[in-house]
């Protein structure tokens, strides 16, 4: 997709992925993503929230934040999440990897101005923490919105990067007493714990 010098995949090439159905999936269900810009010669990466809308990726930040200052301004923004799906344990050290889906992505963001099309993200971005709350709560009000910053980033140039399976270890290290595979991990939702000031209802 888009400048493939930039988004190839260079180390373990066989693990790259640049089909928007696999790249839109691994978006879908990353909430946390980290930006990376560069602020008067300083690198900087901040995390926040994300949403995939069609074709853009939607980043969350206060309005006076450094991250909507810089990229309102047109610099260039490397956005990238990762889904961690277990640890694997190989014989040796060197062996040692984790399972992951991940995804990078290079642009220029762009100021979410419309309100109309504000909400319409937040929904969306409130309906990825729980289905159904946006029916429940109240909505956001001029004043919130004015200080809420939403930047675009099209989807223009992406690349996934995933990697599955057992450890790879070497073969003269397969016949070493030692246990190996792979503990899988997930992201779990725990028991709600109501709010203190009286909200006791969950969706």
């Amino acid at each position: 997709m888009g400048d493939r010098e930039r988004t190839t995949v260079r180390r373990a090439p066989d693990r790259g992925h640049y089909d928007r159905p696999t790249i839109d999936a691994i978006l879908d269900e990353a909430l946390v993503c980290h930006v990376g810009f560069v602020d008067d010669g300083q690198p900087v990466v901040i995390p926040t929230l994300q949403v995939r809308v069609d074709d853009h990726v939607y980043l969350h930040g206060a309005t006076g934040s450094r991250m909507v200052k810089v990229l309102s301004s047109g610099a260039p923004a490397c956005v990238t999440v990762t889904l961690l799906d277990g640890l694997v344990l190989a014989r040796s050290a060197f062996h040692q990897s984790v399972n992951y889906r991940s995804v990078v992505i290079f642009g220029t963001a762009t100021r979410v101005e419309d309100p109309e099309m504000k909400c319409r993200v937040l929904h969306e971005l409130t309906e990825r923490f729980v289905p159904g709350r946006w029916a429940d709560i109240r909505h956001p009000n001029e004043g919130e919105l004015a200080r809420t910053a939403l930047l675009a980033l099209p989807i223009d140039e992406a690349s996934a990067k995933i990697r599955t399976g057992g450890p790879k270890d070497d073969e003269e290290d397969l016949g070493l007493p030692i246990w190996a595979g792979v503990i899988p991990l997930e992201l779990t939702r725990l028991e709600p714990v109501p709010d203190e000031n009286g909200g006791s209802h969950t969706s």
